[in-house]
């Protein structure tokens, strides 16, 4: 059982890893490539002050460049891999063992439930868990560009966290439980993140990063997302029963 459970894991959430890694070098990795030329504009807009001559038309002068103030304030350069093969490989990288994580999640869940592991409904929990942990935090925190204003990390990471439990909770107890009032319940922990608000910003600050442009990445992002559960919810249902004829077949021929 770990056997099969690791080889359908590792197979599953890698042969999906790299179907959605190659799906997002043509969808939102060219939208954060762009957001990134608005953000490096907008710090290059930071450092510059207006001429002071008095009859000199009104004009900005460059008072430093931004590689300039940050050796200035001693401020180490952060690390990021270079455009081209090496971001991709990177990306990628993080995308496969996004993939494989939830490869796990899911073969854990179906198999803690008792429920059978075969393509329909692996798919099914796949969807569930995109709601929950895509759908249900994005309608409280958009995912964002470099360059677009956002509220301190933590909260932000604590406020998903918070939305994502409890929308996996609400789900399992409205479609496991036959009591009404534990379906009321559910409804009221699907609800109660959003009521309390996620976390934003007190002050409005001016984003780098065009309004379409944001808008078409939260909207791409959340397809994205929602493909990786999907393709790798149908590799699982896919996989697990063929490694479990295979494993009946050797220990047959032994």
């Amino acid at each position: 059982m770990i056997t099969r459970v690791l080889s359908t894991g590792l197979l599953a959430g890698f042969l999906a890893g790299v179907a959605i890694a190659a799906l997002q070098n043509f969808t939102t990795t060219p939208l954060i490539l762009a957001a990134e030329v608005f953000e490096k504009a907008g710090d290059k807009a930071a450092f510059v002050a207006p001429s002071l001559e008095p009859d000199a038309e009104a004009r900005v002068i460059l008072v430093h460049s931004a590689e300039e103030h940050g050796a200035a304030a001693g401020e180490a350069e952060e690390w990021g891999p270079e455009d081209g093969a090496e971001r991709i490989f990177y990306t990628s990288t993080a995308t496969i063992a996004t993939s494989i994580g939830f490869a796990f999640l899911l073969l854990a869940g179906m198999l803690a439930s008792g429920d059978a592991v075969n393509e329909r409904r692996a798919i099914a929990w796949a969807a569930a868990a995109f709601v929950a942990t895509g759908l249900a935090p994005a309608a409280g925190l958009s995912p964002e560009l470099p360059g677009m204003p956002a509220a301190d990390l933590v909260a932000r990471q604590a406020w998903w966290f918070l939305t994502a439990t409890l929308t996996a909770l609400s789900i399992w107890l409205f479609l496991r439980s036959e009591s009404s009032w534990l379906r009321v319940l559910a409804v009221a922990l699907l609800l109660a993140p959003h009521i309390l608000g996620a976390p934003h910003l007190h002050e409005a600050e001016a984003s780098k990063v065009p309004p379409d442009l944001a808008a078409r990445f939260a909207a791409m992002s959340l397809a994205v997302q929602a493909a990786l559960w999907i393709a790798t919810g149908f590799a699982v249902g896919v996989l697990w029963p063929r490694l479990a004829r295979a494993g009946a077949k050797a220990a047959a021929a032994n």
